[in-house]
């Protein structure tokens, strides 16, 4: 295999769960780890770091030269912001690297208030085009990491047409769906993906189109294509895993230096360890086929058995992969010195007076002998050079104390000078972006004073206005709602004329929340026809939306898959230039009595909710769509049914098996209520909307979601 020349190499990001899995990423040759502390982690059940033993992780990883990510990549309520913030004082003031983050609240206090510790947009970001990458860099962001379902030309285009780092998972887990756009573990069982603690329902038995395990997928693998992910600008190659075993991450390590060095990986190993039926390299290189599915068989479980007593030893000793070089002075009547360098710093202990010698005086030699002594430490001995001067003589046990001093010392300025130009070597670095710098289209700010929401402001005062999305003209119907969402697909001058007829007084334009980059020329092309139609406000739910609706001069609303789980990440979205925003139907009623900007938020309130995105389609068979109407079933195993929706053959999704409704429950009066209509007919459009507009009881099988439950 060909070597991937040094100053080419993006780094290798290892997945730690705790001290046994940070010990074999330091060991295999990790360049860098993420990890979490005990809060606001997207894998809050694996061990994780406290915060009081930070410190000595960050500076034995910096020691070796190795980076530090620490993950509060979760979304938070208000409830929680003192406890965050106290998160991100704990990482950043311990030296951590970087930070990669979910939530917009994170990353505002991170970059007002740590504006050296590098800002890392989470995979949960859902960013998956240019767009969407460059308003993170706007925003401060240095690097963002990639979503998984991008092939290698879309990840090419992302990164040359915005200049940002890009990190991208090179092996470990699928998410089935887009992530940060997963709802179902939280719909289903109150556990939040969101939130750290998915309970991967797609991995049990589902069925659609006669297939089972239908919403699990094979594990990534892209290890073969590390070059072609070199060439294509990715900075970063992160590993999955921060809930597997040291085993694990020592055989991906291992395999992703091998490639780099020219080497051949050992797959059978790596797949023996952990795999899910094998691995999949669909996303990457746009094969995205039944293929791409496997589950978690017995015969993967034993084959884990065969591997694990070889790979353990790749970290069971410290390797020594540092070199020195070593000055040591030794003169009549002055203390012993011995300097120390890496090449880059520097450090000098000072030892005892040397004695006069019985026999045999002071040699290079002897000498050498004792300060080559390394082992338990990740240097080794380069070269020695000598200043001996007199009879003089330094035992053994003087030697070896030197040496001792010497190279603590060593790793002390080692930390301290690593820690401060980490970043410039991989060229992450923060962006400082005070207030609304550089952000197009942000509305003015009102004062904090006059934004702060009062228990008194949430009794009246308010619009609360009824807007209801369709998913087509068909749906519409005499005396609909003063505000028609429609997608962007469905508005043409029959639609605009139809939904005017049937009162709308205002027509936002649907931007779909994924877009692909392959695919943006086309949306581009319809924004700029809808223009015709005097439509000039537009339904955002993703960053890259968002960008552009700003570019082509709409106002835009936000939508609930923007995850707006708190009052600062609101306020930083209406930064964005928003106008209003749908909070996530992930938020109990009780923290919507907390957020702020009540007069510029909404709930939704009726809708069989997206629950999952797929861009690799569970209906697809092995010769495509073949003659899919575009809906299909997926049966769980409880014999709950979800609909399957397709997406212009963009992406699919699932829909809930129960509409969402709580038209009728006592949820706060914020400035508007959502209709979400998907699959109904316009008939039912009508009967739902008067229920909702009399706040009476829906009929039949119906949940009021997580509104009125605990989310974990």
């Amino acid at each position: 295999m060909k070597i991937i020349p040094k100053d080419k190499r993006p780094e290798i990001l290892a997945p730690v769960g705790g001290e046994e899995q940070l010990t074999a990423a330091l060991r295999c040759g990790a360049d860098a780890v993420y990890f979490g502390l005990p809060d606001f982690n997207a894998r809050r059940s694996a061990d994780n770091f406290a915060g009081d033993k930070l410190p000595q992780t960050v500076a034995r990883c910096h020691e070796r030269g190795v980076r530090v990510y620490v993950t509060v990549n979760t979304l938070v309520f208000d409830r929680e912001l003192a406890a965050m913030r106290k998160t991100v004082d704990t990482a950043c003031g311990a030296g951590a690297d970087g930070l990669i983050v979910q939530d917009l609240a994170v990353a505002k206090y991170a970059r007002e208030n740590w504006p050296d510790t590098a800002l890392i947009a989470s995979t949960q970001m859902a960013v998956h085009n240019a767009e969407g990458t460059a308003l993170l860099k706007e925003m401060g962001f240095s690097r963002a990491v990639a979503a998984r379902e991008l092939t290698l030309e879309e990840i090419k285009d992302i990164h040359d047409r915005t200049g940002m780092d890009i990190e991208v998972f090179v092996h470990g887990a699928h998410c089935m769906s887009v992530s940060g756009m997963c709802y179902i573990s939280s719909m289903i069982g109150g556990r939040s993906g969101n939130r750290g603690l998915c309970a991967q329902p797609c991995r049990l038995d589902c069925s659609i189109c006669g297939r089972d395990h239908a919403l699990s997928l094979k594990d990534l693998s892209y290890i073969d294509h590390i070059a072609e992910l070199a060439d294509a600008g990715v900075s970063s190659l992160k590993i999955e895993g921060r809930m597997k075993r040291a085993e694990y991450v020592a055989a991906a390590v291992t395999a992703c230096r091998a490639v780099m060095e020219g080497s051949e990986p050992d797959m059978e190993t790596l797949r023996a360890v952990f795999s899910r039926s094998g691995f999949t390299d669909g996303y990457l290189t746009g094969k995205r086929g039944p293929d791409m599915f496997g589950y978690r068989t017995k015969e993967d479980v034993t084959a884990a058995d065969q591997v694990l007593n070889d790979l353990a030893k790749l970290y069971e000793k410290e390797p020594r992969n540092i070199a020195v070089d070593m000055h040591l002075t030794v003169r009549e009547g002055q203390p012993a010195e011995l300097t120390v360098t890496d090449g880059s710093v520097s450090f000098s202990a000072a030892g005892e007076v040397p004695q006069t010698p019985k026999t045999l005086p002071l040699t290079k030699e002897y000498a050498e002998r004792y300060l080559s002594k390394t082992g338990g430490t990740p240097y080794y001995l380069n070269d020695l050079k000598t200043d001996i001067e007199g009879a003089v003589m330094l035992p053994a046990s003087q030697l070896n104390e030197l040496r001792r001093k010497a190279l603590e010392g060593l790793a002390e300025e080692r930390v301290r000078a690593l820690g401060k130009r980490q970043l410039e070597e991989h060229k992450i670095s923060s962006v400082a972006v005070p207030g609304n710098a550089g952000l197009k289209g942000a509305p003015d700010m009102r004062s904090k004073a006059e934004n702060k929401a009062s228990d008194a402001s949430w009794r009246g005062g308010r619009e609360n206005t009824l807007r209801a999305r369709f998913e087509s003209a068909d749906q519409l119907f005499s005396g609909c709602p003063d505000t028609v969402i429609l997608p962007l697909k469905a508005i043409d001058a029959v639609s605009v004329n139809r939904a005017k007829d049937c009162g709308a007084e205002l027509i936002m334009a649907e931007i779909p929340p994924v877009i692909w980059p392959s695919h943006m020329k086309t949306i581009r092309a319809k924004l700029a026809e809808i223009k015709e139609f005097n439509i000039i406000d537009a339904y955002v739910e993703n960053l890259g939306a968002l960008k552009l609706a700003r570019e082509f001069g709409f106002t835009a609303h936000g939508g609930f898959t923007l995850n707006i789980l708190n009052s600062v990440s609101m306020e930083e979205h209406l930064k964005l230039g928003l106008a209003d925003a749908c909070v996530s139907f992930e938020m109990p009623s009780a923290d919507m009595r907390r957020i702020s900007f009540a007069d510029r938020a909404g709930a939704v309130v009726y809708g069989y909710l997206p629950l999952m995105k797929f861009r690799a389609c569970p209906a697809r068979g092995k010769n495509g769509c073949g003659d899919c109407k575009g809906v299909n079933i997926l049966t769980d195993r409880k014999g709950e049914r979800f609909t399957v929706l397709c997406r212009d053959k963009q992406y699919s999704e699932l829909l809930n098996c129960v509409p969402l409704y709580a038209a009728d429950r006592n949820l706060p009066d914020l400035s508007f209520r959502l209709l979400y209509f998907t699959t109904e007919t316009a008939e039912e459009c009508a009967e739902i909307t008067a229920l909702c507009m009399e706040k009476a009881p829906l009929p039949g099988r119906r949940t009021a979601g997580l509104y009125f439950r605990e989310l974990l």
